[in-house]
């Protein structure tokens, strides 16, 4: 008994130890996860002083030591973070769950794999939706419906149709400034990345599938309230309501706020003079900036929707053309008004929004006088002016990434010398010279809305590398993206929901969260400098203790409290801004359309990468089967892989589904080609189509169920080729919006025309078919071709080219090629 009292005082004793002790080390890291082959960095934080030299990564199923990396690197401090280390582990690409120790800390589990972003473009969108003015799907009602009447216009008080769109944060005020460019940064995120985003929302924002991608319904809100807010030539509109709106935490469609007109909200018209109703007055110049926004996002969604709603398309160019002129007539910026309190979005930049309507205008329509447009107001701004400085005004220059550098720099890809290709990395020098001064090397200022500039950052850092094919700053967008999710001092995500059961903001300043719902989907704001948020304390109560206490540092705060507006409200622009970044990382191998050594005609791959020797085998089969026991040997005996596509026809035809369990076995690639071997477009018309939309998706819907039958699945086969090898700009715009891609045996050789036969005109014979293809290898060579062999054909043909098979592989293996399939880049 005597013993049992001792163990228990001194247990007693050693656990009250330990509970006072207080942690003062910490490892930060991105909560999301890592790609395999991502830059991976965690970054330490300690209280106290200490020399660290090593910290091990452990993997979480097995308890080991996974690897000890020794090469720790001293990080600048961050008061009162006084001792901080870089933990570079980049090296450890091996899929798995893991965490890290370092000193005495220990990190939260992380995963590493390839699909860590999958689906978080589209997540994102959540919050869009939940934003809509008009019919609203969050609270499946309507709001907003009266909007509008007109101020600062020809008859002021008028009502002008203006539902529609997005309410810009947890107000309810409108602006066409982030409208617009929410609106262009989706489009421009699906024109890069289409198969990054689902389809299971309907255009109204409830569940349901249409048939479109989410981003393009998203879209086309933003799209439709733009034209409404530009009625006319020379009429345009720059907001919807004012701060008289701030009465209060509401559901949209419950709003109480009083513009002396029932429940019809003032709409501001553009004037290129100053405005504000009340005391305070903003300091407008003119009207470009908000008319080059404007063209921007029409001209962008006219590139989108010009194969598949040729008249809206046609509508969108003839506005972005109207909204440019008129820009041009009116330079300088249009800001938008304060109401009773001095704020308004303050932007003193336009020449950045002329600059990228103008790109835009010539990527549509290529007329030269656009292109020098953009050249011309592009070199009047060369590195967006928050960029490199500890300070702006709110919203002063915006948009906070310039996409017209990058637009232009595209096209001077390839160049000896791509003068916007260098403005985009004196913007990245600037970011790097002050991330150095900081352990988690984020180079923005912690002004409102820093998270939006991190998301500005991400985008040029990334274009910027794929357009030069620089990564001189990887580390940089690396350290950006991963503050974004975790590696920041307070160790949290700064988007609501992602990760899943992750730390991430709870209780962001909306009348969502304050009614008991969530903001799922969105970007908060970010930390401000601590001396903004001391300078707003007097309107904020805090509602709940900081958990975040501990990590406030003496530059940045940050709280995930309803009450901190300055740091913890999310934004529909800001959300919108990152939607391209992350349908970018969705893809491990990157987006393949971007590479600009892979030949695009009509929307479809025809030849993969022409500065590598590599030959892509493709086959194709609809009803006849006679060569597939010689070609699946040859391909084994010669260790290549090639890609097979079947119709739904010849998955379903009793016998042939052991014939693609070889090939499955065998590791070769297996895609759709047409359920029933339709021809989508004429011989003679190309342009014009044989099918509808609706009946081509019912035709790829009903080949993939074939496929599925016979254990392949649609994730595994989203590469198709069209059925006779015929396809127009429309086909490969449906094939997109299915998130699949399209590809086509290269132009060259005529090896597709082994299916002739001897009583047809035109007919090849096997040696007239081996001849042109030697000789043009031996001419023009193969680099990334995409070589394609019928492996049945008909009896008539007893001339079987397939099988030259042997001898046309000892000739590429001879001529030093290497042999891939299209399962590479899914």
């Amino acid at each position: 008994m005597k013993n049992a009292l001792i163990l228990f005082v001194i247990t007693a004793l050693v656990f009250t130890t330990s509970c006072t002790k207080e942690k003062n080390e910490w490892i930060r890291i991105n909560l999301l996860g890592y790609r395999t082959n991502d830059i991976k960095v965690a970054v330490f934080i300690s209280t106290k002083n200490l020399n660290l030299k090593s910290f091990r990564v452990i993997d979480v199923n097995t308890g080991e030591v996974a690897i000890t990396f020794k090469n720790v690197v001293k990080a600048a401090p961050m008061d009162p973070f006084i001792c901080c280390y870089r933990l570079p582990f980049t090296d450890l690409k091996k899929d798995g769950t893991y965490r890290i120790e370092a000193g005495k800390a220990v990190s939260t589990d992380f995963h590493i794999a390839d699909d860590v972003y999958k689906g978080t473009a589209d997540y994102l969108l959540k919050y869009l939706r939940q934003q809509r003015s008009g019919f609203n799907p969050y609270v499946k009602d309507s709001c907003h419906t009266h909007d509008a009447y007109e101020m600062y216009g020809a008859g002021d008080s008028a009502h002008i149709d203006v539902a529609g769109g997005w309410h810009d944060a947890a107000d309810y005020l409108q602006y066409v400034a982030t409208s617009a460019n929410a609106t262009y940064q989706m489009l421009f995120a699906y024109s890069k990345n289409p198969a990054a985003f689902g389809d299971s929302y309907l255009p109204n924002g409830l569940e349901g599938a249409d048939g479109l991608p989410d981003v393009l319904n998203e879209s086309k809100w933003g799209l439709d309230w733009l034209i409404k807010m530009n009625p006319g030539p020379e009429v345009m509109y720059n907001q919807i309501a004012d701060d008289r709106d701030h009465i209060g935490f509401k559901y949209p469609n419950k709003d109480t706020a009083n513009y002396g007109k029932g429940k019809e909200r003032p709409v501001y018209r553009c004037t290129g003079e100053p405005q504000g109703l009340f005391k305070y007055k903003n300091r407008a110049t003119g009207i470009a900036s908000t008319a080059g926004k404007f063209a921007s996002a029409f001209a962008r969604g006219a590139e989108v929707y010009k194969n598949t709603d040729p008249q809206y398309a046609e509508l969108l160019t003839k506005k972005a053309v109207d909204a440019f002129s008129y820009g041009l007539k009116h330079p300088g910026v249009c800001q938008t008004a304060p109401g009773t309190a001095p704020y308004f979005y303050e932007e003193d930049n336009w020449t950045d929004d002329m600059e990228l309507a103008a790109i835009e205008l010539y990527n549509l329509t290529k007329k030269p006088k656009y292109l020098d447009h953009a050249i011309e107001f592009g070199r009047k701004e060369l590195v967006t002016p928050w960029i490199g400085s500890d300070t702006a005004r709110h919203y002063q220059w915006y948009p906070f990434v310039n996409m017209g550098h990058p637009g232009i720099a595209a096209l001077q890809k390839g160049q000896s010398e791509n003068e916007f290709a260098g403005y985009m990395k004196k913007g990245l020098e600037l970011t790097e010279l002050k991330a150095h001064k900081n352990p988690f090397y984020v180079g923005v200022p912690f002004i409102w809305c820093s998270n939006n500039l991190v998301a500005a950052i991400l985008t040029q850092a990334h274009l910027y590398s794929e357009i030069t094919g620089d990564n001189s700053y990887a580390e940089l967008e690396a350290a950006h993206r991963d503050w974004l999710f975790g590696c920041n001092p307070w160790g949290t995500s700064m988007i609501v929901g992602l990760p899943e059961n992750g730390d991430y903001p709870e209780n962001s300043h909306s009348a969502y969260v304050v009614h008991g719902g969530q903001v799922w989907g969105g970007l908060v704001d970010g930390p401000v400098y601590s001396t903004i948020f001391r300078s707003h304390s007097k309107y904020i109560t805090m509602k709940n203790e900081d958990i975040y206490a501990r990590f406030q540092t003496k530059m940045a705060s940050y709280h995930d409290d309803i009450a901190d507006y300055t740091s913890n409200e999310c934004t529909m622009d800001g959300t919108a801004c990152l939607v391209y970044y992350l349908s970018a990382l969705q893809s491990p191998a990157g987006n393949i359309y971007d590479n600009p050594n892979i030949t695009i005609v009509r929307g479809g791959i025809v030849r993969m990468d022409t500065t590598k020797k590599d030959v892509y085998l493709c086959f194709t089969a609809h009803n006849f089967v006679d060569g597939f026991d010689f070609i699946a040997e040859t391909l084994k005996k010669h260790n290549a892989k090639g890609s097979f596509f079947f119709t739904g026809d010849f998955c379903r035809t009793p016998g042939f589904d052991k014939i693609i369990s070889r090939l499955k076995t065998d590791g070769h690639y297996i895609g759709p080609h047409s359920d029933k071997h339709l021809l989508y477009c004429p011989w003679e018309n190309r342009d014009s189509v044989l099918v509808t939309k609706e009946e081509f998706v019912t035709d790829i819907e009903n080949n993939y169920k074939a496929l599925e039958n016979l254990g392949i699945s649609r994730n595994e086969a989203t590469v198709f080729l069209p059925a006779y090898e015929w396809f127009n700009d429309s086909v490969s715009t449906w094939t997109r919006h299915l998130g699949l891609k399209l590809v086509n045996n290269s132009s060259g050789t005529i090896t597709n025309q082994d299916w002739t036969v001897p009583d047809g005109k035109p007919y090849y014979s096997s040696d007239y078919l081996m001849n042109d293809f030697l000789k043009y290898e031996k001419e023009k060579g193969l680099k990334g071709y995409i070589l394609l062999i019928h492996p049945g054909t008909d009896p008539k043909r007893t001339d079987k080219f397939y099988l030259r098979l042997d001898s046309i592989l000892n000739y590429l293996e001879s001529r030093n090629y290497s042999f891939h399939s299209f399962s590479e880049i899914i």
